[in-house]
Formats: structure tokens, C-alpha cells, sequence
């Protein structure tokens, strides 16, 4: 399957501030993760169609109160006063440094950058930012995320206008619960996830459906051909039918072969026609990183995404 360029030019929301969150030593979700992205897409044959942007500063807009329509202010101030006082463990997989706090504010900017550009360009936009946010719930950490970004970034796409129904689809191995937790209670959003199943972080099963909420469990092993099954049987039936007005991709590239935290065999090329299927239902689309732990793979992922959207592929 292939997609019409639909880009001359893509925005890539991206900061060297994302690199102070930091993990601690041998953390998969390192500062390496967007630092190897940005390297090799800065390398690439159409490097002058990548238009790189710097997020929103948090003096020129404060993310809090659309992130407290997601989290509490119990767990953000939490968040706030673990990081003051210099880290420390927010969840027994998500640690946090002095900076990391505001390094999370930041991310939240960057993902509510490239919603307006969606909508001001109706054309994709890709936010490469860290922490990721898709496991994180209301009032916890979990599974290296801090807060939901693509929940804060659906909620805060609706508030624009023309924007009356959004779809995330998540194509992380791991199931998002924190986001499925957080756009559940809102009639507006719909949420797709394919997922290793049964997998970390143990939620996502196919009974586990509805309306607006599809879960597709991938098998151990799987490759693109069960991808694209999926897509075709359905993905896009699911997304045709609530028919979005804005799509946002939790992108994670941690499915790929390589990557030391799953067991499903996508390659890094296999994640373009992915992407083609989500051009496909519509060219306004937020790609956003999330999981991806293998630096080459992840980076090799992540063109193949751009490819499409710029016709390079």
C-alpha cells in the first residue's frame, strides 16, 4: 500500500532539553533514544523537507491546566516535589532527575505544538519527544511515563476548531492503559491499540472492547502480514465508522524485531505502510513517539514513517 505525498515540508517538534530526563544507567528510556532519531534523520536524503521545530516554552504557555484534565493534582504535584528534591522513583520502572519535571511539562507543549500545526497545515506533524506518555494514568507512573500525552493532546485537539471527533491509534507493542484509562470517559475520543498480548502491562484484551475502544492483541512473533490483516479487517472499519476529524498515532517502534522489549518481528521499513494506512483515512495526523528502545531500529522506524508522509518511500 502506498500514500500520495500529502507534505512538501514536515514539522518535526523536537528540544536538546528533552535529553535532561534522565534515567539513570542502563534505563532503556534513555536520553540516547531521540538523540540517535534526530542524528539520523538530520542524515537522510530529504533532510531539507524536515522542518525542525522548537516547543512552546513553558514561559510562553503553561501545559498545567490541560494536563489536569487528565492527571490529578495530587499525582502532578508529586511528580512536581520528587523532582525538586533532586529525583528519584515515581513507579518501580519510571525514575525521574531534578529536570525531569519540567522536561515532561515541556513534552506535554510540544505534543499540543503539533496539534496546532495539524490543524493549521491539515497535513502530518511528528513530535519527537521524551518522556512518553501512554501508560501513564491519572495517579500513577508506570512504564516510563509521566504524563499522557496523547490523551492531553486529544483533549486539547477538540478545544480547536473544526475539531469535533478525535481517534488515537496506538501501535506501540504495549498496550496504553493509561491512555485508554483517561479517553474512555469521553464520548469524543475513540482508541485503537494493537499490542503483544499477553504482555506488559497486562491489560488490552480483545473482550476488552466497545463503541469507541478496539483492542487487537498481536502474538509473540507476528510480522507485518498480521499487521496488515489487522489494519484491513479492522482498524480502518473501526476508524471509518467514528469517522475522526483529527488523527493522533501514539508511535511506538518498539514492535520492530530488534528492539530488546518485545517479541514481535515487524522491520524498521515495515512501519511505512503502517503509516500509509493512517494517510489512507486522512492527512491530518499527529505522530507522536512513545516506546522504541533500539536505537538503529528506532531510527530506521521513525524515517520510514516521514517517507511516507513526504512520499520518499
Amino acid at each position: 500500500m502506498t500514500a500520495i505525498s500529502i507534505a512538501n515540508k514536515m514539522q518535526i517538534f523536537y528540544s536538546d532539553i528533552f535529553l535532561e530526563h534522565q534515567t539513570g544507567f542502563g534505563h532503556p528510556e534513555r536520553p540516547e533514544r531521540v538523540r540517535a532519531v534526530a542524528k539520523h534523520l538530520q542524515q537522510s536524503p530529504w533532510a531539507n523537507r524536515l522542518d525542525w521545530k522548537t516547543p512552546t516554552s513553558l514561559a510562553s504557555r503553561d501545559p498545567l491546566p490541560w494536563i489536569l484534565k487528565t492527571h490529578s493534582p495530587d499525582y502532578i504535584e508529586r511528580v512536581r516535589r520528587l523532582a525538586v528534591q533532586g529525583g528519584g522513583e515515581l513507579g518501580p520502572d519510571t525514575p525521574i532527575s531534578p529536570q525531569s519535571y519540567e522536561v515532561a511539562c515541556l513534552a506535554v507543549n510540544a505534543w499540543l505544538d503539533g496539534i496546532d500545526a495539524v490543524v493549521a497545515l491539515q497535513q502530518p506533524a511528528f513530535v519527537l519527544a521524551r518522556p512518553p506518555g501512554h501508560h501513564a494514568l491519572p495517579n500513577q507512573a508506570m512504564g516510563f511515563c509521566i504524563f499522557g500525552n496523547a490523551a492531553i493532546a486529544a483533549l486539547y485537539a477538540l478545544a480547536q476548531p473544526g475539531i469535533a471527533r478525535v481517534a488515537i491509534l496506538d501501535w506501540d507493542v504495549h498496550h496504553g492503559n493509561g491512555t485508554e484509562a483517561i479517553a474512555a470517559g469521553h464520548p469524543d475520543i475513540a482508541y485503537c491499540s494493537l499490542h503483544q498480548y499477553p504482555f506488559y502491562p497486562g491489560t488490552g484484551s480483545a473482550q476488552n472492547n466497545g463503541s469507541r475502544l478496539l483492542n487487537i492483541p498481536i502474538a509473540a512473533g507476528s510480522t507485518i502480514s498480521s499487521y496488515e490483516a489487522a489494519f484491513q479487517d479492522r482498524v480502518m472499519p473501526f476508524l471509518k465508522t467514528f469517522a475522526p476529524d483529527l488523527l493522533i498515532v501514539s508511535a511506538g517502534y518498539d514492535a520492530a524485531q530488534a528492539d530488546p522489549l518485545a517479541e514481535v518481528n515487524l522491520n524498521p521499513v515495515d512501519f511505512g505502510p503502517l503509516t500509509a494506512y493512517c494517510l489512507a483515512l486522512t492527512p491530518k495526523i499527529l505522530f507522536g513517539l512513545e516506546g522504541g528502545y533500539h536505537l538503529n531500529s528506532l531510527a530506521a522506524a521513525v524515517e520510514a514513517t516521514l517517507a511516507v508522509c513526504l512520499g520518499e518511500a
